[in-house]
């Protein structure tokens, strides 16, 4: 199958079968390109739909997402995961409303040369946004391509994603390249998927080299694996007479960075400096059922307590920490096993209340 055929293929197939009525697909710019595409890195279709929507009622434009705080940009993520993603976010709206005057560049290399827009994201605003021929290279296509070629090889190895990337350039066509891009991330989430990839009703099946083969499942290479290491903390849900839950911001870099969380102890033994440093007298404590947050990295084990504390009269809030009314909470960034603790806590608090 020459280029020309399988650009043609593609671009039949979307005519016939393509999604269209995304809410990204909808009213297309710049801008709703960039933030689907971000949110749509590790994250399924059916989970993003609600997100985009809100975060397009909150902040519709990139000047708005320039102006707004820190706090709201996270608040608007939480759930999402990944939230190096949400920052970077926000930088790059900075810099397209104080670099470029608010419209972003039309050039492939300035748009990856922003925070969190690799190359492949680049590609995706460029050729969906403003009809720019350019290849891109996210999950679905790379699994699309891999297996067409039955490319050797882990795709994350530099040698196989440069031979990759090379396919990816010699197959996009110069004629609607917005729709052309769309139908390849379509083939990937919707045919060829990870397991049982849908092949009698793929339009590039008779040049697909992994289906010739019989081998679709083998492509792309997996990474190897390895087992993931195993951590633990336990998280004291500090509780006050209002039911209100001490948290804290995370540092901006690592790990849940700037989100608001709970304190992470070694032990029960460390709850006495904690409680000192914010003039905190421990009353009853409540063991919560434990929960396990998988990383990309590590597993972390969270055990966590509710315990009723009694704050002293002239106690002085301390900077990046504040006490999480339950009742109305305020708009913040919250890690999701935190926010799932949170709901834990205030059904505890709630049925103590009621009993």
């Amino acid at each position: 199958m020459s280029p020309e055929q399988f650009g043609a293929a593609v671009l039949d197939w979307f005519d016939r079968h393509g999604r269209k009525d995304l809410p990204w697909q909808q009213n297309i710019t710049p801008y709703r390109v960039w933030v689907s595409e971000i949110m749509l890195q590790q994250t399924q279709v059916s989970t993003v739909l609600g997100y985009f929507d809100r975060f397009m009622d909150a902040l519709p434009t990139v000047d708005s997402l320039a102006a707004a705080e820190e706090d709201e940009v996270l608040h608007l993520w939480t759930g999402l995961g990944y939230y190096s993603r949400a920052r970077n976010l926000h930088k790059t709206a900075k810099r397209v409303v104080t670099e470029y005057g608010g419209i972003f560049p039309a050039d492939v290399d300035k748009l990856a040369e922003l925070p969190g827009i690799g190359r492949s994201t680049a590609g995706a605003i460029a050729s969906i946004s403003m009809g720019l021929r350019a290849p891109i290279l996210d999950g679905n296509v790379k699994r699309v391509l891999a297996r067409y070629v039955a490319q050797d090889g882990y795709p994350g190895e530099p040698k196989v994603a440069r031979q990759l990337w090379e396919v990816a350039e010699r197959l996009t066509p110069r004629q609607r390249v917005n729709h052309y891009t769309q139908a390849m991330m379509d083939l990937g989430a919707t045919l060829c998927t990870r397991s049982r990839p849908s092949c009698l009703l793929c339009p590039l099946r008779d040049g697909c080299r992994a289906h010739l083969l019989g081998r679709e499942t083998d492509f792309p290479v997996p990474k190897p694996r390895k087992a993931l290491p195993q951590k633990r903390t336990l998280m004291p849900l500090l509780a006050n007479r209002d039911g209100a839950i001490l948290l804290y911001r995370r540092p901006s870099s690592g790990l849940w960075g700037g989100l608001w969380s709970l304190p992470e102890l070694d032990d029960l033994a460390a709850l006495d400096p904690l409680a000192e440093r914010h003039a905190l007298q421990l009353e009853d404590r409540r063991e919560l059922p434990g929960l396990t947050h998988t990383f990309s990295h590590f597993q972390l084990a969270i055990e966590p307590w509710l315990i009723r504390v009694k704050t002293a009269p002239d106690a002085v809030a301390e900077a990046d920490w504040l006490w999480y009314n339950l009742a109305t909470p305020p708009r913040l960034g919250l890690a999701a096993p935190v926010k799932t603790l949170l709901k834990r806590a205030a059904a505890e608090l709630n049925a103590g209340e009621t009993s």
